[in-house]
């Protein structure tokens, strides 16, 4: 098959898993139509596993390292489609730009990958060692780096490429995410009788106080760490003329590399000690937030909310060996790291799996109002992907 063929089937399959929505443990629609996609295209193997994922496979001749691309099916919501001027499920194109929600999270990336694979295989005619797997990872909107765990343990990848929006540019990093829970415990009382009882609200904004005076770290490539406190509620609630016994806050900690659970959690319970030894009364704790949700096939997927942060140097043998592979496809990326927290948590973070990231469109487009990639950046993705195949395959 042609490259221009190909490019055009970009276009085609991004759009058809636009008009697939698919929320977080909805991507049933999506998961077919990627899966019939990879059949048409040739791939040797197509299997789901049992949370979703769908894994594509295409096999050189002989032996060699197996690469896999990541990108991930579910998106965000839509929220209100009034103020959409397009479609967002419509997959509409118009002045050279593919409109919809998913288009550059990650929609787009997740075709360009598929329909690269396809071209890899056809340049070569098979003739390469190693494997090329395409995974469309579901539930990452909201379990960054969770389902993917299910994809390394089976297919145990040498090299992993993130298909995150990068602009076209080579990613080798990125500042991993946690969710902190604190809480504070008080005494129930009338709220006539304050005094009777022990307020949970007021110890809460003591420690909130107190946290603020330890920002975190920063590093010298993926720049500040960040605590942000993101929400907070009290119990009861509405409070009905009763001192709060309870108050819950949550943390949004942006992670650095080197910065396991311990460290994350040891300013909070250093500023909780500090807290209770001068008030007796003040009682709380801090633990990473865990949940669960249920996937489309009907599996529990669930976890800690704990995604570790990754950095490769740039002079990594697999991140010049992709970056000459980008080069050799006619690019010139820039090396930089992500923003944003990705499925890379778990490959580069928690199993060690030497991973880069690589994606067509902008950062800046996800979650947007008006959604879209433009229909160059998916040809050159589709390009870029083959070319870090080349290169990482030596074919």
């Amino acid at each position: 098959m042609s490259e221009q063929r190909l490019h055009e089937q970009t276009v085609e399959l991004t759009r058809d898993l636009i008009r697939a929505q698919s929320l977080s443990g909805e991507e049933k629609e999506a998961a077919g139509v990627l899966a019939q996609a990879m059949e048409r295209l040739g791939f040797h193997k197509v299997r789901t596993d049992r949370l979703g994922n769908v894994v594509g496979t295409i096999k050189g001749n002989r032996p060699g390292p197996k690469v896999l691309f990541d990108g991930h099916m579910d998106t965000v919501p839509v929220p209100d489609p009034a103020p959409w001027t397009h479609d967002p499920f419509g997959g509409e194109i118009e002045n050279g730009r593919l409109y919809g929600r998913g288009a550059s999270d990650m929609k787009g990336a997740l075709a360009a990958m598929t329909t690269a694979a396809a071209l890899f295989a056809a340049r070569t005619g098979g003739d390469f060692g190693g494997e090329v797997v395409v995974a469309g990872v579901c539930h990452e909107e909201i379990f960054e780096g969770i389902a993917a765990r299910e994809i390394s343990a089976a297919e145990k990848p040498d090299v992993v490429v993130i298909g995150e929006a990068s602009e076209l540019n080579l990613k080798i990093g990125q500042r991993g995410r946690a969710e902190v829970v604190i809480e504070t415990r008080g005494v129930p009382a009338h709220s006539a009788s304050p005094e009777k009882g022990v307020n949970a609200v007021l110890k809460m904004a003591a420690l909130l106080t107190r946290l603020e005076q330890t920002p975190p770290a920063s590093h010298p490539v993926l720049g500040q760490g960040i605590s942000v406190c993101t929400d907070i509620l009290s119990t009861p609630y509405p409070g009905a003329s009763v001192v709060p016994s309870l108050c819950r806050a949550t943390f949004d900690r942006r992670i650095l590399v080197g910065e396991d659970q311990r460290a994350v959690l040891a300013p909070f319970e250093a500023a909780i000690a500090e807290l209770a030894a001068v008030d007796p009364s003040f009682s709380a704790t801090a633990a990473f937030a865990r949940a669960s949700a249920s996937c489309w096939t009907g599996a529990t997927i669930e976890g800690e909310r704990f995604f570790p942060a990754w950095l490769y140097p740039q002079d990594s043998d697999f991140v010049q060996k992709a970056l000459a592979g980008l080069r050799g496809a006619g690019l010139s990326p820039a090396i930089s790291h992500y923003a944003f927290c990705t499925n890379g948590s778990h490959y580069a973070g928690e199993a060690g799996i030497p991973t880069i990231g690589f994606g067509p469109s902008l950062e800046t487009l996800a979650h947007t109002i008006d959604e879209y990639i433009e229909i160059e950046q998916l040809r050159l993705g589709m390009l870029g992907y083959a070319g870090i195949m080349s290169g990482l395959l030596g074919a």
